[in-house]
């Protein structure tokens, strides 16, 4: 990793690719009302960052830098583990427990001065939050109406 020090352009590039990330997936999340929203995002990916770059400029030896790495992976597991619930033999919470997963990861490459890495991961998680959403609803509209199978005029024919 180059070297970032404190109050640097290369830190502030990490800071705010970050940030951006973190905000993007956010505004998508608070828009559909569910838990991590911006602030909790943004604030997910800007701990993570520093978290990893803290870890290059104080122990710039690789192995430091794996372990603090899996210690923020564990972490941010149980962060995650808080905003899943189970009620009445329904399980909620788990697509927003990997969202925070995810969002560690977009930090720790932003963190690492991978920001094409950040990028597209930030894409993907979107395409995927918003892609599925919107399969889940044409199949749901398919579904409806008269293709429903118990409905009185499925599987008969006009004349």
């Amino acid at each position: 990793m180059d070297n970032v020090t404190f109050l640097t352009p290369g830190l502030w590039l990490r800071i705010i690719v970050s940030v951006l990330c973190g905000a993007m997936i956010g505004l998508d999340r608070q828009l559909r009302g569910k838990p991590a929203g911006i602030r909790t995002s943004s604030l997910i990916t800007l701990g993570t960052t520093i978290f990893v770059t803290l870890s290059a400029i104080c122990a710039p030896g690789q192995a430091d830098q794996l372990r603090v790495l899996s210690q923020v992976v564990t972490g941010i597991g149980f962060l995650g583990a808080g905003v899943i619930m189970s009620k009445e033999r329904s399980v909620t919470g788990v697509t927003s427990a990997a969202v925070i997963w995810v969002l560690a990861t977009i930090g720790a490459a932003a963190g690492m001065g991978r920001f094409g890495m950040a990028f597209a991961v930030t894409l993907a998680t979107l395409a995927i939050l918003l892609g599925v959403e919107w399969l889940e609803e044409s199949f749901q509209k398919l579904r409806s109406g008269p293709h429903r199978r118990d409905s009185p005029s499925y599987g008969q024919t006009e004349e």
